[in-house]
């Protein structure tokens, strides 16, 4: 293999980015530059379509040879609970005590009207 200026082999790709993709499209993506995706954990991940890419390893950019595995994690793990997606509301602490007891009158109900008027 010939070696280039930058010292790295001719036959190496660079490693695209696929965090935040599907699944599928990080398969298409990675295999449209000679590599191929394994998900760690994840033995369905060659049939799955819609989770989302959430971390990537190498690397996006990364010089790496021609036919190397990226490995991928994905947006919901059996291991890791509900998933990855959405705002989380924290527990803890609670609003300090105080603040309005009951809603206020409508209004002008039993409160005298005022009504301005211009000269």
């Amino acid at each position: 293999m010939r070696r280039t200026a930058e010292g790295h082999g001719t036959g190496d790709v660079r490693v695209p980015r696929l965090v935040g993709l599907m699944a599928v499209d990080a398969r298409e993506s990675a295999r449209a530059r000679g590599l191929s995706v394994h998900a760690p954990g994840r033995p369905d991940f060659p049939h799955a379509v819609v989770d989302h890419v959430v971390r990537q390893y190498p690397q996006p950019g990364t010089p790496v040879p021609r036919h190397s595995v990226v490995h991928v994690w994905l947006d919901f793990d059996e291991d890791e609970g509900e998933g990855g997606g959405g705002v989380r509301v924290p527990r803890a602490p609670l609003p300090p005590p105080g603040g309005p007891r009951r809603e206020l009158e409508e209004p002008g109900a039993g409160a005298p009207v005022v009504v301005l008027s211009s000269p």
